[in-house]
């Protein structure tokens, strides 16, 4: 039992994921510290370096969050968005608990600054009191003992006020902007991934459109090959019949080397307009041995247009029709005339006779084999092509106007 092979899911390169990540953290960093200089706490060295490890912790810790959260890449939007919610929380924690951690022993620093300046106010200038007796220093310090015992007992009674939350209050506020911040590259990611996933998609879209217009082609190409080989067939079974062997031969080793030449080719892919007239040539050689007298040719390509590039066996049901309609119907010599010119970086290419024309009775059949050609056009070029066909004087023509190109490229 044969197992479907599941496409793997989409997902966001690590080096995109990474630089969305140093962004972020790089733009918390300038911002956290342009604050820090508009304040003026002062310290700026010291902070720049204990918040660059900050940082550091900060980016490994969301590619952690990234690694979990990338196992919902799948998942539809809502499921997304939840466990966005959910993992950025124990994400923010762990970064609160880092910032603590590095700012420890910059926060003590800045309490003592802080209580200094608290308790400076309290405390008097020697100087004032240099001549002061023995009675009133002794006064003055027992003031300024009561001043410190009573500042600090209100800090103690702040911080049994305060109980649990003394540790858990700047902890919680420092987790909640950290959250919010991880959120915030969690918005990014998705739409990395959202913007991933479209890209994806064209992709796929493309290639479909190319299987969809090989496909195309080589069924346009296949309605051409099976014809022609019906009508050779009868014209080689005729010749049998009426006993010219010799003109059977020939036209079999002519048939041998047209197909060898026309099978080779991919249908798909477009080959030298050289290449397409030396197989035309040789259909020509096929068609001259039923009608010895009858039937003319002239082919003109110019060197610098060799090398330009056309759908395979484009010209045939054009010639063949010539063939049909313009030789197989009288008794004078017909000439079928093959060229190629460039006008204004277009390939133009003619096939026009001086035989009789179209019959009415006859359009139907000769405007499928046109149809085959502007359906092949249009599968390779799009709109891009110009094809006319009708009587002129003296003949028939039809000419084709394809953007010239040369190994594939305009």
């Amino acid at each position: 039992m044969s197992k479907v092979a599941k496409s793997k899911p989409v997902r966001v390169p690590f080096k995109l994921v990474l630089i969305s990540i140093i962004v972020l953290w790089a733009v918390y960093y300038a911002l956290a510290s342009l604050r820090w200089e508009i304040l003026g706490f002062g310290m700026s060295g010291e902070m720049m370096v204990l918040r660059a490890i900050v940082v550091i912790g900060g980016v490994a810790v969301t590619i952690a969050l990234w690694l979990f959260l990338r196992f919902f890449d799948a998942k539809p939007l809502w499921a997304k968005v939840t466990a966005a919610l959910i993992l950025s929380l124990p994400a923010a924690l762990v970064l609160a608990q880092m910032n603590n951690l590095v700012f420890s022993t910059m926060n003590e620093r800045m309490e003592e600054v802080f209580i200094d300046i608290i308790g400076g106010d309290d405390e008097l200038d020697e100087s004032e009191y240099s001549e002061e007796s023995e009675a009133e220093a002794i006064a003055r310090a027992d003031v300024e003992a009561n001043l410190l015992k009573e500042r600090d007992a209100y800090f103690e009674r702040q911080q049994a006020s305060l109980g649990l939350f003394a540790f858990i209050g700047p902890l919680a506020d420092i987790a909640f902007s950290r959250y919010f911040l991880m959120l915030a590259w969690c918005s990014i990611y998705l739409a990395l991934l959202t913007s991933e996933k479209v890209r994806v998609a064209e992709r796929r879209a493309s290639e479909f459109r190319e299987v969809a217009k090989a496909s195309e082609l080589r069924s346009l190409r296949y309605q051409v090959n099976p014809h022609f080989l019906f009508n050779t067939l009868n014209s080689l079974s005729s010749m049998v019949m009426t006993g010219k062997s010799q003109a059977a031969e020939q036209m079999i080793q002519t048939m041998s080397r047209f197909y060898r030449h026309s099978l080779a080719d991919d249908p798909t892919c477009d080959v030298p307009l050289d290449d397409e007239f030396d197989l035309q040539q040789l259909y020509l050689e096929i068609e001259a041995v039923r009608f010895p007298e009858r039937l003319k040719s002239i082919f003109d390509l110019p060197a610098d247009l060799a090398d330009a590039r056309v759908p395979g066996m484009i010209l045939q049901p054009l010639i063949e029709n010539s063939v049909k309609y313009a030789v197989s119907p009288v008794n004078r010599p017909v000439t079928i005339t093959v060229e190629a010119r460039e006008e204004f970086d277009r390939l133009v290419i003619v096939v026009r006779d001086d035989g009789p024309g179209v019959p009415e009775s006859a359009k139907h059949g000769f405007g499928i084999g046109l149809a085959n050609v502007r359906d092949r056009l249009e599968a390779r070029f799009g709109s891009d092509i110009v094809l006319e066909s009708g009587p002129v004087p003296g003949g028939y023509r039809t000419e084709m106007r394809i953007p010239l190109t040369r190994n594939g490229r305009h």
